[in-house]
């Protein structure tokens, strides 16, 4: 069964840190593409990390550059999304997905996604 389970979130003052994870079964990560999304209540979802499938070269999206970090472990099968510097604005629920593709291929669209996490919620607040 395929299956991608996040965990990590919670509340957090501004200016600290969370480390989300994504852990997949019933498949291997390192062939796919990943993507990590957030969706805030009434906007519409954005990507925030990207892994490309095999190399696991990192991009992040110009808005949160600098404090959002993916990164995976093929040894775990799991993906991971640091975050630090948090603001208010990051508020919201956090997703991993995971795109088939070819080698070395970085997947930024949303819709092109094959399999999801089910989110983790995010709340920064004093």
């Amino acid at each position: 069964q395929v299956q991608l389970v996040e965990s990590g979130g919670g509340l957090v003052q501004p200016g600290g840190s969370l480390r989300l994870s994504c852990a997949a079964s019933g498949f291997t990560l390192a062939y796919y593409a990943i993507g990590w999304f957030r969706q805030a209540p009434g906007k519409e979802r954005e990507g925030v990390s990207f892994i490309s499938s095999t190399d696991g070269s990192t991009y992040s999206a110009d808005s949160v550059k600098g404090r959002f970090t993916g990164s995976r472990d093929n040894a775990k099968n799991t993906v991971y999304l640091q975050i630090n510097s948090l603001k208010p604005e990051d508020t919201a629920v956090y997703y991993c997905a995971a795109a088939k593709a070819p080698p070395d291929t970085v997947v930024y669209v949303d819709s092109w996604y094959d399999y999801w996490g089910q989110g983790t919620q995010v709340t920064v607040s004093s």
